[in-house]
């Protein structure tokens, strides 16, 4: 099995310029206004002159602009798109009215958009800080929360309201190719990627990515999800794919080495897993075992993932039975290793 991924296409696209990277599909490289300071979107060559369009951007006239640039020499047939995070959403109504398009998207993630984007069913802001605020968040950090309101709404100023349902196991056919239809739990509720068997091609989105694990967050709509358990899980679901597939991320760059790029990422976890319990010898909330997560300085938007992370790898070692929750007087829950202590 190969041990070490390759970078075929190493060179990134300019903005609103178009790569190709296989025979029939293209990659368009989009700005995002945060330290993850890019995402990728795909390009799909369909009928005669036409391209299917995977994931939006994140809203802004720049990306808009770039978008009316890439497309002025193509018209988009239709729009795929592989869950609901601004980044891959936030244009998708936007794109809909420009050319009359139609979305594909999976049904949990539609929902879900609209949700968090109406502040609805456990995704408001207030329902966000209480949770956080029951698991350590200061608040200074807290404040600094509430006065950005709902961020979502900035990187997707308007929802599409209607869309074709994908399930896994669906199959696209697009210029002539067949597209297989993969979900994935654990970063988002129902996230998919495409695979095309005869280019040996992966759509990936965020379930695999080069260089970073995607997050895996708990939120206050579900405290006590094990969404890690679902990533992982959802992991396997790509193994049985060619080890020479050419893997198309959301973020960096595309790469060769599936199988060992998903061993990385159970590797990874587990290794956090085990630093995390070791942290655990006095009873800890998630905000206090952050650091031991994330040696690095973190902004406001990077401890809102940060902290539903710590969640997730806390969720996972209580269901593992590494670790015990315990609720105290303050109205703080807190976490302790069930192991032997020191």
């Amino acid at each position: 099995m190969q041990t070490e991924l390759s970078y075929p296409h190493p060179a990134t696209p300019e903005l609103g310029q178009v790569a190709t990277v296989a025979p029939g599909v293209h990659w368009l490289r989009m700005p995002l206004p945060f330290a993850l300071d890019h995402i990728n979107l795909w390009l799909i060559d369909d009928a005669e002159n036409q391209v299917a369009l995977v994931d939006t951007g994140f809203a802004s006239p720049n990306v808009q602009a770039a978008w009316r640039e890439a497309l002025r020499l193509r018209q988009p047939s239709r729009l795929i798109v592989t869950h609901f995070h601004p980044d891959h959403f936030g244009l998708a109504d936007w794109l809909m009215r420009e050319w009359r398009l139609e979305l594909w998207m999976s049904h949990s993630e539609f929902l879900t958009g609209h949700a968090v984007w109406h502040g609805i069913a456990g995704h408001s802001v207030e329902a966000m800080l209480a949770l956080f605020r029951a698991n350590g968040l200061d608040e200074e950090l807290a404040a600094a929360l509430e006065a950005r309101g709902n961020a979502y709404r900035r990187g997707a100023p308007r929802l599409p309201e209607r869309f074709h349902r994908l399930h896994d196991g669906d199959e696209l056919v697009i210029g002539g190719r067949t597209w297989q239809v993969i979900t994935g739990c654990g970063h988002s509720p129902e996230h998919v990627a495409l695979h095309c068997p005869s280019q040996k091609l992966l759509i990936s989105g965020d379930m695999l990515l080069p260089k970073i694990s995607t997050n895996v967050g708990v939120w206050a709509v579900s405290p006590e999800d094990d969404p890690l358990a679902d990533f992982l899980r959802s992991l396997g679901r790509f193994k049985h794919l060619p080890e020479d597939t050419l893997v198309l991320p959301s973020h960096g760059l595309p790469f060769v080495g599936l199988h060992a790029r998903i061993a990385q990422l159970r590797a990874h976890h587990e290794e956090r897993l085990t630093v995390l319990e070791s942290a655990l010898d006095t009873p800890k909330t998630a905000a206090e075992v952050i650091p031991t997560l994330f040696s690095r300085a973190l902004d406001t938007h990077q401890v809102v993932f940060a902290l539903g992370e710590a969640l997730a790898h806390l969720n996972h070692l209580v269901a593992l039975g590494r670790a015990e929750r315990l609720r105290g007087p303050d109205g703080r829950q807190r976490f302790v290793r069930t192991g032997p202590t020191h």
